[in-house]
């Protein structure tokens, strides 16, 4: 396997995972800071305050965009698949 390749299929793989990973992870981020912003307005300081709503929000997200996230990952493992050929040379 070329070094080029090999890049390539590492830049790709990092991209994929990214791009998956990112809708749960920016709504994680927003409920927290809306959550730490309410903490902060109304001097409530529980650390555990944040873990039901984003658990809750994460888990929405998937159920919407579950759909996405494993057409991309089915997509890419095609692709290996069917490239593996040209991979291990």
């Amino acid at each position: 396997m070329d070094e080029n390749v090999l890049v390539t299929l590492l830049v790709e793989t990092l991209y994929l995972i990214i791009k998956v990973s990112a809708p749960m992870l920016i709504v994680s981020l927003v409920v927290g800071l809306l959550i730490s912003i309410i903490q902060t307005v109304t001097s409530i300081q529980e650390q555990t305050l944040t873990f039901v709503p984003k658990l809750l929000c994460i888990f929405l997200v998937l159920m919407f965009s579950g759909n996405w996230i494993m057409k991309n990952i089915t997509d890419y493992f095609t692709y290996l698949c069917e490239n593996f050929s040209v991979f291990i040379r």
